[in-house]
């Protein structure tokens, strides 16, 4: 049996709430089998009648009552203010106190980010949470960071998300010794800003231990040159909704394409297994973990669908049942990094 593991649900975030959250909850269930349970945090009026038609997640979710939601458009600094006692808040909540293992959140990117770091602390001596994606590639998948939480950063903020991107893709794709490269203009090290260049030379002498490739280019995301790829967070994220849209792009111009004629449909119909393997293969990436936390927070994008939430749901429980938090304190303190251990469940983040 697998380990067991409680994840904790903002059933309130995103476009749809509990219409794809709570669904979501039975197709994780059913994926991963035994042994996964879920805490729901949002309105029990909403919740309940969603539960009502899932029989199978019978005994497998607690209903945790609240009202009050953090809006989508909601600034940061106003959900930290007023965001207590919300469904987001209380989901990342549970993971503080040792209720959950992880939470999982399709809400206000920039709020999830800033009660999180708020409510669990800092795993290291890092500044804030960064987002990472599962990255497809013509060999499997590349870790992608930051994709939008840090848009300036320093060269030794580029140095913590090779250390913690090390961490995750060792953890959530199991390849021991990732490569790395940096996201760059060009291959050449007179090529890009300071900063870029900076950290090219911290990670390339710096005697981090780390597996550094060097400097890649745009086209080789998707080549796989590399596990691991960093990046600051307004690169990264013009880059992912750059991909998303021209996987939105391909995938409607070949379905036009396909239903134009008769022997084009026909041919769609037997070819119909490789078209949906294509599709998937395009799909945007369903969850982005917060890395950095004392804890395992991972923000779902705003318009899932069911399957992509229980995808991001999945995620979060491979996380906690790989023990992240204590991997990336591990990596921090073997690279030189002061790593501080979470609080005792129940103190800090007030």
């Amino acid at each position: 049996m697998s380990q067991s593991v409680t994840i904790s649900i903002d059933a309130m975030g995103g476009d749809h709430g509990p219409a794809v959250t709570i669904p979501a909850l039975a197709h994780a269930a059913a994926k991963m089998g035994e042994g996964l349970s879920f805490l729901a945090h949002g309105d029990a009026a909403l919740i309940e009648p969603e539960l009502a038609c899932l029989p199978k997640l019978a005994g497998k979710v607690e209903v945790r009552h609240t009202d009050k939601v953090v809006a989508s458009d909601e600034k940061p600094a106003t959900a930290l203010r007023r965001g207590k006692g919300s469904s987001m808040w209380n989901a990342v909540e549970s993971v503080k106190i040792g209720e959950a293992q992880g939470a999982v959140s399709a809400g206000n990117t920039g709020a999830l980010m800033a009660i999180s770091k708020l409510v669990l602390r800092m795993s290291a001596d890092l500044e804030r949470p960064c987002l990472t994606a599962s990255w497809p590639t013509v060999s499997g998948f590349t870790t992608v960071l930051d994709v939008g939480a840090n848009v300036d950063c320093d060269a030794a903020r580029l140095v913590e998300f090779a250390i913690l991107g090390e961490a995750f893709h060792r953890a959530a794709h199991g390849v021991e010794r990732p490569s790395i490269g940096l996201l760059n203009v060009g291959s050449e090290d007179i090529k890009g800003h300071e900063e870029v260049r900076e950290a090219h030379r911290m990670l390339r002498e710096g005697g981090f231990g780390l597996n550094y490739y060097g400097f890649i280019e745009g086209d080789d995301l998707t080549r796989g040159v590399v596990d691991v790829v960093v990046t600051d967070g307004f690169t990264g994220n013009v880059a992912l909704k750059t991909a998303e849209g021209v996987a939105k792009f391909i995938t409607s111009e070949l379905r036009t394409a396909l239903m134009s004629s008769l022997p084009s449909k026909l041919g769609a119909m037997m070819a119909r297994k490789a078209l949906l393997a294509f599709r998937e293969k395009l799909s945007p990436p369903a969850a982005a973990p917060l890395l950095g936390l004392n804890g395992v927070v991972v923000k779902s994008h705003g318009g899932a669908e069911i399957r992509d939430f229980a995808d991001a749901i999945q995620v979060a429980a491979d996380l906690a049942r790989n023990d992240f938090v204590a991997e990336i304190t591990r990596s921090m303190t073997r690279l030189g990094f002061g790593a501080s251990p979470p609080p005792p469940a129940g103190q800090g983040g007030e």
